[in-house]
């Protein structure tokens, strides 16, 4: 089937909250979380690193305390029947979890993404990221073979923080059908928007960052085989696009 997307330059709660009620099929998410900045901060991170300040030209952190707004308007957007991704280290999880589920979502589990090799860190060096599984109301997996951890090698020398697509397709085909509608509030460089073209499913997201909205169009561009839409939160609100893609209809 012909798949489209959409593809925002804005804060992602604002976009959100753009957005028709219940009209999307799957929230898949990685936001710049707080804790990167400690680890910045001891030079861990060197390649995200750009300043004394720790501040970068790639992406804004996310901060711990905006969680429960993301949360708000992620539950209303999501249909019903649902399931919502967010990808987190340990730390964050503890945060997310609780908040996640004062929003009104179920928790079933921390997944895992084994990375296969050890990375960034001094004691006990990160080989795992968590993936928080949250559920609004009640969807059965499509698979309930597939295990809780699921192993794909990082992506090296890519957008910092860069997901490989192949985690992305494990989750877009275990919680969505043919023509459903998957967003990322944190595009980043569309990993997971790649993920739902590639699988049939329809994308809309958004980032704040320059250098993100540039690598995310040109993949999703790729991806689909058309050009995106650079669009603002209010233009999006009016179309009828999202809705029309929401009920899996190609647009």
């Amino acid at each position: 089937m012909k798949v489209s997307f959409d593809l925002a330059q804005t804060d992602a709660v604002a976009w959100l909250r753009s957005l028709p009620a219940s009209s999307v099929d799957l929230v898949i998410t990685d936001p710049p979380y707080e804790s990167l900045e400690k680890h910045r901060a001891i030079g861990t991170t060197t390649r995200l690193k750009h300043s004394k300040s720790s501040s970068n030209d790639w992406f804004t952190v996310f901060p711990n305390a905006r969680f429960a707004e993301l949360f708000e308007a992620i539950y209303r957007v999501l249909k019903k029947n649902a399931h919502f991704y967010l990808f987190c280290d340990a730390e964050t999880m503890f945060v997310a979890k609780p908040l996640g589920e004062a929003a009104g979502f179920k928790f079933w589990k921390p997944l895992i993404w084994d990375k296969r090799k050890i990375g960034m860190g001094y004691h006990y060096r990160a080989r795992y990221e968590t993936i928080l599984f949250f559920e609004k109301g009640k969807r059965r997996l499509n698979d309930l073979g597939v295990a809780d951890i699921i192993e794909a090698p990082r992506v090296f020398n890519g957008y910092p923080t860069e997901k490989p697509v192949a985690v992305g397709d494990v989750l877009v085909r275990q919680s969505t059908s043919e023509g459903d509608l998957v967003i990322d509030p944190f595009t980043g460089s569309a990993a997971f928007g790649v993920a739902a073209l590639r699988a049939g499913r329809h994308f809309a997201g958004t980032d704040i960052g320059d250098e993100a909205r540039r690598i995310a169009h040109a993949r999703l561009t790729e991806a689909s085989g058309r050009a995106a839409r650079i669009v603002s939160p209010e233009s999006l609100a009016r179309s009828s696009r999202v809705r029309t893609i929401g009920d899996g209809e190609a647009a």
